[in-house]
């Protein structure tokens, strides 16, 4: 069950879980928003044992879940989005979690779409012990105010898996392969997993037209080890 409750400065979570798990995750958005698939996607890490956290990023602009097939208002949506919002946000929902019993270093982020490259920048802030990314753009131009990717690599300050599809239009296999070298270069463990046959969003089942189950499900599994390897566990 979600619990939906705003922070002081205004960021709304939906909140998954139990406060005695052993790990956080804060779980970012794709385009469309906090909607039932993001929702989703929470209760499956609440599910495997950790207390998961979906900020609605979205929150300056009326939190509006936008159908799949609305994409200019999907547009007008991520226009709205700015480095310094997006550090508020994640700032905010890290100290959350620690007001509720998790370190850093037992908090995770996974972001999908946009929302993988946000769990990319939040894997720079030190708020969180562990990230990973479904998908995420901005390799070599920057977006949401943000930094490229590739810039913002030597800046990691914890573990990052990326998961990109081969077939991903928007994410060309050559920047994918730019950024493993760059991730690879970091005092960090870094690791990416391309899937030959995956589209971008192949993780959405609330797409068909673009979801992998194979991949999905693969990728999935991958996030939850990652994650159990690189958090500690809160004792």
């Amino acid at each position: 069950m979600t619990k939906r409750h705003v922070l002081p400065n205004g960021t709304p979570l939906h909140i998954m879980g139990e406060t005695t798990s052993p790990r956080a995750v804060m779980v970012l958005q794709e385009a469309f928003g906090v909607n039932d698939h993001i929702r989703s996607v929470a209760q499956r890490f609440a599910d495997h044992g950790f207390f998961a956290v979906a900020p609605e990023l979205f929150h300056r602009a009326g939190s509006p879940e936008i159908p799949y097939d609305s994409f200019p208002d999907a547009m007008t949506a991520l226009g709205t989005l700015t480095r310094e919002g997006l550090t508020d946000d994640l700032l905010a929902t890290s100290g959350f979690l620690r007001d509720s019993g998790f370190s850093s270093g037992s908090t995770g982020v996974v972001g999908y779409c946009m929302g993988g490259s946000v769990a990319f920048f939040a894997a720079t802030l030190g708020a969180a012990g562990a990230a990973a990314s479904f998908y995420g753009g901005g390799v070599e131009t920057g977006r949401f105010g943000l930094p490229p990717l590739l810039e913002l690599a030597p800046h990691l300050t914890c573990p990052w898996l990326g998961l990109y599809g081969d077939l991903d239009q928007g994410i060309p296999v050559e920047q994918v392969e730019a950024l493993r070298e760059a991730t690879a270069a970091t005092p960090f463990a870094t690791e990416i997993v391309r899937y030959a046959d995956a589209q971008h969003g192949f993780n959405c089942d609330g797409r068909p037209a673009v979801y992998n189950e194979a991949a999905a499900l693969d990728a999935t599994a991958r996030t939850y080890s990652f994650f159990v390897e690189h958090l500690a566990a809160r004792t």
